[in-house]
């Protein structure tokens, strides 16, 4: 019955994320949150752009909460806003970003919108990007285009955790186009990461090291001696 009643709260979850991010597209709209509150359920939704979200006096927001509460029987959701700081950094946000520019200037400049959106991505201090477009682009026949740059992780626990992906679809007069953005952020951390110390370091911690070794030698061989004196006078017999 528990095991049940987990699997029915992430679902319903699931399914608030999906309503959420279906609603609020070419929004600049990332990803969403839930956390169980005593007062309620807690959603935090982040975006880019969370003025386009709230609405003028909050119409938006507060449309969005009514249809919340009577669609999934929420019984107080309470909706935050978060705004993403370094937009160039979320996969989501990319990959909206690509859509719009293709549903905007068309398929005939796919690659100046790919280079482009790569470069600034490696700006803002990716280790590395990978972009897939494919469908019927630029010709009637369906093809697969890659741009990538840096250094991306394809296996291994470093491309599940470290690797931040992102799915989307252009409706182009062509077709349906599929985009695929991988995004391996500078928080990343690899397992084959070294920093290298200065010189000028090692000698300071060095000197530090020394300097706590001789105030701790003094003070051991004082307690050493007050120890020796004890033992010693516990061991003198007695004069009558």
């Amino acid at each position: 019955m528990i095991e049940r009643k987990f699997v029915a709260q992430r679902i319903k979850e699931f399914e608030i994320q999906e309503y959420i991010a279906e609603n609020l597209k070419k929004v600049g709209h990332s990803h969403t949150k839930m956390q169980k509150t005593p007062l309620g359920e807690k959603i935090v939704i982040y975006a880019s752009r969370p003025g386009l979200i709230v609405g003028r006096k909050g119409q938006n927001i507060k449309q969005l909460t009514k249809t919340l509460k009577k669609t999934f029987s929420l019984e107080n959701p309470q909706i935050e806003i978060s705004e993403i700081e370094s937009i160039n950094l979320d996969a989501n946000i990319v990959a909206e970003t690509i859509v719009d520019l293709l549903e905007r200037f068309g398929s005939e400049k796919f690659k100046a919108i790919g280079h482009k959106i790569m470069g600034e991505v490696m700006n803002a201090g990716a280790l590395g990007i990978e972009i897939a477009i494919s469908g019927k682009i630029p010709s009637s026949r369906a093809k697969s285009w890659r741009f990538y740059s840096g250094y991306l992780k394809k296996c291994g626990d470093i491309a599940i955790t470290g690797v931040d992906r992102a799915n989307a679809q252009a409706k182009l007069k062509s077709g349906v186009i599929g985009i695929k953005v991988s995004i391996m952020p500078p928080t990343t951390k690899l397992p084959d990461h070294i920093e290298i110390m200065d010189r000028k370091e090692v000698k300071v911690q060095e000197i530090v090291e020394k300097e706590k070794g001789a105030e701790k030698a003094p003070r051991k061989e004082k307690k050493e001696g007050k120890d020796k004196e004890k033992k010693e006078a516990e061991e003198e017999p007695v004069k009558e």
